[in-house]
Protein backbone atom coordinates (compact mmCIF):
# COMPACT_ATOMS: atom_id res chain seq x y z
CA UNK A 1 0.00 0.00 0.00
CA UNK A 2 3.04 2.29 0.31
CA UNK A 3 4.98 3.47 -2.68
CA UNK A 4 8.70 3.50 -1.94
CA UNK A 5 10.73 6.00 -3.94
CA UNK A 6 12.97 3.32 -5.35
CA UNK A 7 15.51 5.78 -6.78
CA UNK A 8 15.95 7.51 -3.43
CA UNK A 9 16.29 4.23 -1.56
CA UNK A 10 18.72 2.80 -4.11
CA UNK A 11 20.77 6.00 -4.16
CA UNK A 12 21.15 5.90 -0.39
CA UNK A 13 21.95 2.19 -0.37
CA UNK A 14 24.58 2.68 -3.09
CA UNK A 15 26.11 5.51 -1.05
CA UNK A 16 26.19 3.37 2.11
CA UNK A 17 27.71 0.32 0.39
CA UNK A 18 30.33 2.46 -1.37
CA UNK A 19 31.26 4.11 1.94
CA UNK A 20 31.59 0.68 3.56
CA UNK A 21 33.89 -0.50 0.76
CA UNK A 22 36.00 2.65 0.69
CA UNK A 23 36.45 3.05 4.46
CA UNK A 24 36.14 -0.64 5.42
CA UNK A 25 33.40 0.30 7.88
CA UNK A 26 29.79 -0.73 8.54
CA UNK A 27 27.79 2.52 8.36
CA UNK A 28 24.20 2.73 9.53
CA UNK A 29 21.75 4.01 6.94
CA UNK A 30 18.57 5.64 8.25
CA UNK A 31 15.84 6.66 5.80
CA UNK A 32 12.50 8.24 6.76
CA UNK A 33 9.47 8.85 4.57
CA UNK A 34 5.94 10.08 5.17
CA UNK A 35 3.15 7.53 4.63
CA UNK A 36 -0.64 7.35 4.74
CA UNK A 37 -2.27 7.26 8.15
CA UNK A 38 -1.87 3.82 9.78
CA UNK A 39 -2.91 2.40 13.14
CA UNK A 40 0.24 1.84 15.24
CA UNK A 41 -1.45 -0.99 17.15
CA UNK A 42 -2.06 -2.86 13.87
CA UNK A 43 1.60 -2.31 12.97
CA UNK A 44 2.61 -3.75 16.35
CA UNK A 45 0.21 -6.67 15.88
CA UNK A 46 1.48 -7.43 12.37
CA UNK A 47 5.07 -7.50 13.64
CA UNK A 48 4.25 -10.53 15.80
CA UNK A 49 4.56 -12.71 12.69
CA UNK A 50 8.23 -11.75 12.31
CA UNK A 51 10.92 -13.36 14.49
CA UNK A 52 11.90 -9.95 15.89
CA UNK A 53 11.43 -8.13 19.18
CA UNK A 54 8.84 -5.36 19.23
CA UNK A 55 8.90 -2.00 21.00
CA UNK A 56 5.95 0.29 21.67
CA UNK A 57 5.78 3.81 23.06
CA UNK A 58 2.85 6.20 23.30
CA UNK A 59 2.24 9.55 24.94
CA UNK A 60 -1.53 9.23 25.13
CA UNK A 61 -2.22 12.90 25.92
CA UNK A 62 -0.42 13.95 22.72
CA UNK A 63 -1.63 11.11 20.45
CA UNK A 64 2.03 10.31 19.77
CA UNK A 65 3.32 6.79 18.99
CA UNK A 66 6.57 5.03 18.20
CA UNK A 67 6.54 1.35 17.22
CA UNK A 68 9.84 -0.39 16.56
CA UNK A 69 10.48 -3.81 15.01
CA UNK A 70 13.79 -5.65 15.31
CA UNK A 71 17.18 -4.11 15.92
CA UNK A 72 19.65 -2.60 13.48
CA UNK A 73 22.10 -1.62 16.22
CA UNK A 74 22.47 -2.03 19.98
CA UNK A 75 23.94 1.01 21.75
CA UNK A 76 24.40 -0.95 24.96
CA UNK A 77 26.75 -3.48 23.37
CA UNK A 78 29.90 -3.27 25.49
CA UNK A 79 28.56 -0.38 27.57
CA UNK A 80 28.50 -0.55 31.36
CA UNK A 81 27.02 2.88 32.11
CA UNK A 82 24.58 5.42 30.71
CA UNK A 83 27.56 7.71 30.07
CA UNK A 84 29.02 5.07 27.75
CA UNK A 85 25.63 4.67 26.06
CA UNK A 86 25.61 8.41 25.36
CA UNK A 87 29.14 8.27 23.91
CA UNK A 88 28.05 5.36 21.69
CA UNK A 89 24.99 7.36 20.60
CA UNK A 90 26.98 10.47 19.69
CA UNK A 91 29.46 8.39 17.71
CA UNK A 92 26.65 6.57 15.89
CA UNK A 93 24.89 9.81 14.95
CA UNK A 94 28.15 11.30 13.65
CA UNK A 95 28.94 8.27 11.48
CA UNK A 96 25.45 7.39 10.18
CA UNK A 97 23.90 8.27 6.84
CA UNK A 98 20.58 9.91 7.78
CA UNK A 99 17.89 10.85 5.28
CA UNK A 100 15.05 12.60 7.15
CA UNK A 101 13.61 15.67 5.41
CA UNK A 102 10.90 16.17 8.05
CA UNK A 103 12.58 16.73 11.42
CA UNK A 104 9.44 15.69 13.29
CA UNK A 105 10.26 14.51 16.84
CA UNK A 106 10.51 10.73 16.94
CA UNK A 107 11.48 10.33 13.28
CA UNK A 108 14.82 9.57 11.66
CA UNK A 109 17.62 7.89 13.55
CA UNK A 110 16.24 7.05 16.99
CA UNK A 111 17.18 4.86 19.93
CA UNK A 112 14.61 3.45 22.32
CA UNK A 113 14.98 1.29 25.42
CA UNK A 114 15.43 1.18 29.16
CA UNK A 115 17.51 -0.06 32.05
CA UNK A 116 17.38 -1.88 35.37
CA UNK A 117 16.35 -0.04 38.50
CA UNK A 118 19.55 -1.17 40.21
CA UNK A 119 22.25 -2.57 37.89
CA UNK A 120 24.50 -3.43 40.85
CA UNK A 121 22.40 -6.38 42.00
CA UNK A 122 22.58 -9.83 40.53
CA UNK A 123 19.89 -10.38 37.93
CA UNK A 124 17.19 -12.88 38.89
CA UNK A 125 16.06 -15.70 36.62
CA UNK A 126 12.82 -13.84 35.95
CA UNK A 127 14.61 -10.88 34.32
CA UNK A 128 17.32 -12.86 32.52
CA UNK A 129 16.17 -11.74 29.04
CA UNK A 130 16.41 -8.05 29.94
CA UNK A 131 19.90 -6.56 30.04
CA UNK A 132 20.73 -4.04 32.73
CA UNK A 133 20.85 -1.52 29.85
CA UNK A 134 19.28 -1.93 26.43
CA UNK A 135 18.91 0.83 23.84
CA UNK A 136 18.17 -0.38 20.33
CA UNK A 137 17.92 1.26 16.92
CA UNK A 138 14.82 -0.43 15.42
CA UNK A 139 15.27 -2.04 12.02
CA UNK A 140 11.87 -0.67 10.98
CA UNK A 141 9.95 2.01 12.85
CA UNK A 142 6.53 3.63 12.60
CA UNK A 143 6.05 7.10 14.10
CA UNK A 144 2.63 8.70 14.38
CA UNK A 145 1.93 12.25 15.55
CA UNK A 146 -1.82 12.94 15.57
CA UNK A 147 -2.88 12.00 12.01
CA UNK A 148 0.56 12.13 10.39
CA UNK A 149 2.60 8.95 9.97
CA UNK A 150 6.22 8.22 9.08
CA UNK A 151 8.17 5.05 8.52
CA UNK A 152 11.92 4.77 9.08
CA UNK A 153 14.24 2.04 7.82
CA UNK A 154 17.56 1.51 9.63
CA UNK A 155 20.11 -0.78 7.99
CA UNK A 156 23.69 -1.46 9.00
CA UNK A 157 25.56 -1.89 5.72
CA UNK A 158 28.73 -3.90 5.03
CA UNK A 159 31.07 -3.78 2.05
CA UNK A 160 29.79 -7.20 0.93
CA UNK A 161 26.13 -6.10 0.76
CA UNK A 162 24.28 -5.55 -2.53
CA UNK A 163 21.92 -2.54 -2.73
CA UNK A 164 19.36 -4.49 -4.74
CA UNK A 165 19.14 -7.27 -2.16
CA UNK A 166 18.89 -4.76 0.71
CA UNK A 167 16.10 -2.91 -1.08
CA UNK A 168 14.18 -6.16 -1.57
CA UNK A 169 14.54 -6.98 2.13
CA UNK A 170 13.18 -3.55 3.08
CA UNK A 171 10.24 -3.95 0.70
CA UNK A 172 9.50 -7.45 2.04
CA UNK A 173 9.37 -6.24 5.65
CA UNK A 174 7.25 -3.27 4.69
CA UNK A 175 4.72 -5.43 2.86
CA UNK A 176 4.44 -7.86 5.79
CA UNK A 177 3.86 -5.10 8.32
CA UNK A 178 1.44 -2.90 6.40
CA UNK A 179 -0.61 -5.57 4.65
CA UNK A 180 -2.78 -6.38 7.68
CA UNK A 181 -6.37 -7.43 8.12
CA UNK A 182 -7.15 -4.53 10.45
CA UNK A 183 -8.08 -6.73 13.39
CA UNK A 184 -6.45 -6.92 16.82
CA UNK A 185 -6.34 -10.58 17.79
CA UNK A 186 -6.78 -12.15 21.18
CA UNK A 187 -8.22 -11.27 24.55
CA UNK A 188 -6.98 -11.70 28.09
CA UNK A 189 -8.46 -12.95 31.32
CA UNK A 190 -7.18 -13.53 34.84
CA UNK A 191 -7.44 -17.00 36.32
CA UNK A 192 -5.94 -16.19 39.73
CA UNK A 193 -3.76 -13.72 41.62
CA UNK A 194 -1.33 -14.20 44.48
CA UNK A 195 0.37 -11.62 46.70
CA UNK A 196 4.06 -12.37 47.24
CA UNK A 197 4.76 -12.57 51.00
CA UNK A 198 2.45 -9.70 52.09
CA UNK A 199 3.11 -10.05 55.83
CA UNK A 200 6.84 -10.11 55.26
CA UNK A 201 6.48 -6.95 53.17
CA UNK A 202 4.56 -5.19 55.96
CA UNK A 203 7.29 -6.20 58.39
CA UNK A 204 9.84 -4.62 56.03
CA UNK A 205 7.79 -1.44 56.10
CA UNK A 206 7.95 -1.48 59.91
CA UNK A 207 11.69 -2.07 59.76
CA UNK A 208 12.02 0.90 57.38
CA UNK A 209 10.13 3.23 59.71
CA UNK A 210 12.40 2.18 62.58
CA UNK A 211 15.43 2.87 60.39
CA UNK A 212 14.07 6.32 59.52
CA UNK A 213 13.32 7.15 63.17
CA UNK A 214 16.98 6.55 63.92
CA UNK A 215 17.69 9.42 61.49
CA UNK A 216 19.42 7.06 59.08
CA UNK A 217 17.12 8.15 56.21
CA UNK A 218 14.18 10.46 55.52
CA UNK A 219 12.29 8.24 53.08
CA UNK A 220 12.58 4.71 51.66
CA UNK A 221 10.50 3.47 48.73
CA UNK A 222 9.55 -0.20 49.02
CA UNK A 223 8.09 -2.21 46.16
CA UNK A 224 6.20 -5.48 46.14
CA UNK A 225 4.91 -8.00 43.61
CA UNK A 226 1.56 -9.44 42.62
CA UNK A 227 1.70 -12.67 40.62
CA UNK A 228 -1.06 -13.15 38.07
CA UNK A 229 -2.03 -16.41 36.32
CA UNK A 230 -3.79 -15.79 33.01
CA UNK A 231 -6.27 -18.08 31.32
CA UNK A 232 -4.01 -18.29 28.26
CA UNK A 233 -0.79 -16.82 26.90
CA UNK A 234 -1.06 -13.05 27.05
CA UNK A 235 -2.05 -11.13 23.92
CA UNK A 236 0.03 -7.96 24.17
CA UNK A 237 -1.74 -5.76 21.60
CA UNK A 238 -5.13 -5.83 23.40
CA UNK A 239 -3.31 -4.92 26.63
CA UNK A 240 -1.79 -1.87 24.94
CA UNK A 241 -5.13 -0.96 23.39
CA UNK A 242 -6.86 -1.11 26.77
CA UNK A 243 -4.14 0.93 28.44
CA UNK A 244 -4.39 3.65 25.78
CA UNK A 245 -8.17 3.80 26.19
CA UNK A 246 -8.24 3.77 30.00
CA UNK A 247 -4.99 5.44 31.13
CA UNK A 248 -5.14 8.96 29.71
CA UNK A 249 -2.32 11.38 30.56
CA UNK A 250 0.09 8.43 30.68
CA UNK A 251 2.95 6.86 28.78
CA UNK A 252 2.04 3.42 27.46
CA UNK A 253 5.04 1.21 26.68
CA UNK A 254 6.03 -2.34 25.80
CA UNK A 255 9.51 -3.83 25.40
CA UNK A 256 9.81 -7.38 24.09
CA UNK A 257 12.86 -9.53 24.65
CA UNK A 258 12.75 -13.06 23.21
CA UNK A 259 9.12 -13.75 24.12
CA UNK A 260 9.00 -11.89 27.45
CA UNK A 261 7.39 -8.46 27.50
CA UNK A 262 7.69 -5.60 29.97
CA UNK A 263 4.54 -3.52 29.58
CA UNK A 264 2.92 -0.69 31.48
CA UNK A 265 1.26 2.69 31.63
CA UNK A 266 3.19 5.29 33.60
CA UNK A 267 1.89 8.75 34.51
CA UNK A 268 5.36 9.84 35.59
CA UNK A 269 7.55 11.69 33.11
CA UNK A 270 11.21 11.67 34.10
CA UNK A 271 12.39 14.20 31.51
CA UNK A 272 11.45 15.47 28.06
CA UNK A 273 13.81 17.23 25.65
CA UNK A 274 12.88 19.46 22.71
CA UNK A 275 16.14 20.85 21.30
CA UNK A 276 17.61 22.75 24.28
CA UNK A 277 14.41 22.93 26.35
CA UNK A 278 13.90 20.23 29.00
CA UNK A 279 10.92 19.45 31.20
CA UNK A 280 10.89 17.17 34.22
CA UNK A 281 7.95 16.17 36.39
CA UNK A 282 7.56 15.76 40.11
CA UNK A 283 4.77 13.24 40.62
CA UNK A 284 4.64 11.96 44.19
CA UNK A 285 1.79 11.70 46.66
CA UNK A 286 -1.14 9.46 45.78
CA UNK A 287 -4.85 9.15 46.54
CA UNK A 288 -7.78 7.31 44.90
CA UNK A 289 -10.42 9.01 42.74
CA UNK A 290 -13.87 9.64 44.18
CA UNK A 291 -17.05 8.03 42.88
CA UNK A 292 -18.74 11.47 42.61
CA UNK A 293 -17.39 14.92 41.76
CA UNK A 294 -17.98 16.05 45.34
CA UNK A 295 -16.14 13.07 46.79
CA UNK A 296 -13.36 13.48 44.20
CA UNK A 297 -12.88 17.13 45.18
CA UNK A 298 -12.83 16.24 48.87
CA UNK A 299 -10.17 13.53 48.37
CA UNK A 300 -8.11 15.85 46.17
CA UNK A 301 -8.19 18.70 48.68
CA UNK A 302 -7.21 16.29 51.45
CA UNK A 303 -4.26 15.10 49.35
CA UNK A 304 -3.12 18.69 48.74
CA UNK A 305 -3.08 19.34 52.50
CA UNK A 306 -1.80 15.96 53.68
CA UNK A 307 1.48 16.42 55.53
CA UNK A 308 2.94 12.98 54.63
CA UNK A 309 2.18 13.30 50.92
CA UNK A 310 3.30 16.93 50.69
CA UNK A 311 6.54 16.04 52.45
CA UNK A 312 7.09 13.12 50.06
CA UNK A 313 6.37 15.39 47.11
CA UNK A 314 8.74 18.12 48.33
CA UNK A 315 11.57 15.55 48.53
CA UNK A 316 11.16 14.89 44.82
CA UNK A 317 10.88 18.59 43.91
CA UNK A 318 14.12 19.51 45.67
CA UNK A 319 16.06 16.61 44.22
CA UNK A 320 14.92 17.28 40.63
CA UNK A 321 15.73 20.98 40.94
CA UNK A 322 19.25 20.19 42.22
CA UNK A 323 19.83 17.59 39.49
CA UNK A 324 18.65 19.89 36.70
CA UNK A 325 20.91 22.72 37.91
CA UNK A 326 23.97 20.58 37.10
CA UNK A 327 23.21 20.57 33.37
CA UNK A 328 20.70 23.40 32.82
CA UNK A 329 20.14 27.14 32.96
CA UNK A 330 17.01 29.04 34.02
CA UNK A 331 15.50 26.24 36.12
CA UNK A 332 11.88 27.17 36.90
CA UNK A 333 9.82 25.48 39.66
CA UNK A 334 6.27 26.50 40.75
CA UNK A 335 5.79 27.29 44.46
CA UNK A 336 3.26 24.52 45.13
CA UNK A 337 1.87 21.37 43.48
CA UNK A 338 -1.46 20.85 41.75
CA UNK A 339 -3.54 17.70 41.29
CA UNK A 340 -2.82 15.34 38.39
CA UNK A 341 -5.92 13.16 37.81
CA UNK A 342 -5.87 9.68 36.28
CA UNK A 343 -8.68 7.17 35.91
CA UNK A 344 -8.05 5.25 39.15
CA UNK A 345 -5.71 7.60 41.02
CA UNK A 346 -4.75 11.23 41.52
CA UNK A 347 -1.29 12.55 42.32
CA UNK A 348 0.46 15.72 43.45
CA UNK A 349 2.17 17.28 40.42
CA UNK A 350 4.87 19.92 39.94
CA UNK A 351 6.54 20.58 36.54
CA UNK A 352 10.17 21.73 36.34
CA UNK A 353 11.38 23.45 33.16
CA UNK A 354 14.89 24.55 32.15
CA UNK A 355 17.29 25.17 29.25
CA UNK A 356 19.94 22.54 28.61
CA UNK A 357 23.53 23.74 28.64
CA UNK A 358 25.52 23.19 25.47
CA UNK A 359 27.25 19.80 25.31
CA UNK A 360 24.69 17.93 27.40
CA UNK A 361 21.76 15.69 26.44
CA UNK A 362 18.78 13.97 27.93
CA UNK A 363 21.03 11.00 28.85
CA UNK A 364 22.95 13.23 31.27
CA UNK A 365 19.76 14.22 33.06
CA UNK A 366 18.41 10.66 33.11
CA UNK A 367 21.63 9.45 34.72
CA UNK A 368 21.50 12.21 37.33
CA UNK A 369 17.80 11.91 38.17
CA UNK A 370 17.52 8.14 38.49
CA UNK A 371 16.38 6.96 40.90
CA UNK A 372 14.23 9.89 42.01
CA UNK A 373 13.06 10.06 45.63
CA UNK A 374 9.68 8.84 44.35
CA UNK A 375 11.23 5.44 43.49
CA UNK A 376 14.32 5.21 45.68
CA UNK A 377 14.21 7.48 48.68
CA UNK A 378 16.14 10.19 50.53
CA UNK A 379 19.07 10.30 50.89
CA UNK A 380 19.64 8.23 47.78
CA UNK A 381 22.52 6.00 48.82
CA UNK A 382 21.15 5.16 52.27
CA UNK A 383 17.70 4.36 50.94
CA UNK A 384 19.14 2.21 48.13
CA UNK A 385 21.32 0.37 50.63
CA UNK A 386 18.24 -0.43 52.71
CA UNK A 387 16.36 -1.62 49.62
CA UNK A 388 19.25 -3.90 48.60
CA UNK A 389 19.44 -5.39 52.08
CA UNK A 390 15.74 -5.85 52.83
CA UNK A 391 13.60 -5.87 49.68
CA UNK A 392 13.22 -9.47 48.50
CA UNK A 393 12.24 -8.33 45.00
CA UNK A 394 14.38 -7.97 41.88
CA UNK A 395 12.66 -4.91 40.38
CA UNK A 396 14.27 -5.43 36.98
CA UNK A 397 13.12 -2.56 34.76
CA UNK A 398 10.32 -1.61 37.14
CA UNK A 399 10.82 1.91 38.52
CA UNK A 400 13.65 2.63 36.07
CA UNK A 401 13.82 5.03 33.09
CA UNK A 402 12.37 3.91 29.77
CA UNK A 403 12.17 6.13 26.71
CA UNK A 404 13.69 7.36 23.47
CA UNK A 405 16.02 9.92 21.89
CA UNK A 406 16.32 10.98 18.25
CA UNK A 407 19.21 12.51 16.30
CA UNK A 408 17.51 15.93 16.22
CA UNK A 409 17.83 16.35 20.03
CA UNK A 410 14.28 15.36 20.86
CA UNK A 411 13.43 12.68 23.38
CA UNK A 412 11.38 11.64 26.35
CA UNK A 413 11.82 9.28 29.30
CA UNK A 414 9.24 8.05 31.77
CA UNK A 415 9.61 6.18 35.05
CA UNK A 416 8.39 2.61 34.46
CA UNK A 417 5.74 2.31 37.18
CA UNK A 418 2.20 0.80 36.87
CA UNK A 419 3.87 -2.03 34.99
CA UNK A 420 4.41 -5.75 34.77
CA UNK A 421 6.58 -8.43 33.22
CA UNK A 422 4.57 -10.84 31.09
CA UNK A 423 5.91 -14.32 30.39
CA UNK A 424 3.46 -16.50 28.51
CA UNK A 425 0.42 -17.03 30.75
CA UNK A 426 2.15 -15.50 33.79
CA UNK A 427 2.45 -11.86 34.77
CA UNK A 428 4.42 -10.25 37.58
CA UNK A 429 2.96 -6.85 38.50
CA UNK A 430 4.89 -4.33 40.58
CA UNK A 431 3.89 -1.44 42.84
CA UNK A 432 5.62 0.58 45.51
CA UNK A 433 5.12 3.41 47.99
CA UNK A 434 7.22 5.88 49.91
CA UNK A 435 7.85 4.98 53.54
CA UNK A 436 8.43 7.86 55.97
CA UNK A 437 8.70 8.16 59.75
CA UNK A 438 4.97 7.81 60.49
CA UNK A 439 4.02 5.31 57.77
CA UNK A 440 1.50 2.64 58.74
CA UNK A 441 2.30 -0.79 57.19
CA UNK A 442 -1.35 -1.67 56.61
CA UNK A 443 -2.11 1.68 54.96
CA UNK A 444 0.93 1.38 52.71
CA UNK A 445 -0.14 -2.14 51.75
CA UNK A 446 -3.59 -0.84 50.78
CA UNK A 447 -1.97 1.92 48.70
CA UNK A 448 -0.03 -0.64 46.67
CA UNK A 449 -3.25 -2.57 46.03
CA UNK A 450 -4.70 0.57 44.43
CA UNK A 451 -1.57 0.96 42.29
CA UNK A 452 -1.94 -2.58 40.93
CA UNK A 453 -5.36 -1.74 39.50
CA UNK A 454 -4.39 -0.16 36.13
CA UNK A 455 -2.43 -3.23 35.01
CA UNK A 456 -4.67 -5.79 36.69
CA UNK A 457 -7.77 -4.36 34.99
CA UNK A 458 -6.34 -4.51 31.45
CA UNK A 459 -5.28 -8.12 32.04
CA UNK A 460 -8.92 -8.95 32.72
CA UNK A 461 -8.81 -8.88 36.53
Amino acid sequence: MIEVKETTLHTLLDQAVNEAKYNHTTPLLSMTKKIDDFNPLLFFEAAEQLPMNRTFWSSTAEAFYIVGVGSAYDLADGADSIEQIERNWRKLVDESIIHNPYGTPGTGLLTIGGMSFDPTIRKSERWKKFSHQSFLIPALMLTKERDTCYVTFNIQVTEDDHPEQLAKRVKWMENRLFDHSGYIHGENGVESTADVAPEEWKETVKRATDYIKQDDADKIVLARELQVKLRDNAAITPILNNLIETQTNSYVFAFERDGDCFVGSSPERLVKQEKDVVLSTCLAGTAPRGETNKEDDRIGNTLLQDEKNRSEHDFVVRMIRQSMENYCLAVDVPDKPVLYPLKNLQHLYTPVTARLKEGYSIFDIVGKLHPTPALGGVPREKSLAFIRDHERLDRGWYGAPVGWLDSNSNGEFAVAIRSGLIQGDQASLFAGCGIVRDSDPEAEYEETKIKFLPMLSVLGG
